[in-house]
């Protein structure tokens, strides 16, 4: 899992999105499903490493945190990939080319679509953004 100050900066930004209804990791779905909604994000945010960047003294060192969030655009089985892929692109835009705070995202794509696994009945296409945060919140 990332750090909470990432994990904050995504789910912040993704505020802004109003296209369809969106979960983050180990959030209520039932509703989402039981109303058959047509289209949903669901967002995991994973951290890959926080490690120590720089040599000081403790509590002056700067720490780099590494990690991957995928925004599974969740759409319903059978009615292809175009709407899918057209939220991932938007999605994507959220975030391209404007970072968030430390946040600083170089690399993003759009994954293999995929039978949902944890949604029956629905297709999923990711997109994906690898990132990177260097966190100075320490620094005296």
């Amino acid at each position: 899992m990332s750090s909470f100050a990432t994990f904050n900066a995504f789910r912040t930004r993704l505020a802004d999105w109003t296209a369809t209804p969106v979960i983050f990791e180990n959030e209520f779905a039932q509703d989402l499903l039981e109303k058959n909604t047509q289209a949903f994000v669901y967002v995991e945010i994973f951290g890959d490493s926080y490690d120590q960047d720089s040599v000081g003294a403790p509590g002056s060192n700067m720490f780099l945190e590494e990690g991957v969030t995928w925004m599974h655009v969740m759409t319903r089985s059978g009615k292809g990939s175009a709407q899918a892929r057209q939220y991932a692109d938007q999605l994507l835009n959220l975030f391209r080319e404007q970072p968030i705070g430390e946040l600083f995202m170089p690399q993003m794509s759009i994954g293999a679509g995929d039978p949902g696994h944890d949604f029956p009945n629905y297709f999923s296409i990711a997109a994906i953004i690898r990132w990177r945060r260097r966190d100075i919140t320490n620094l005296g």
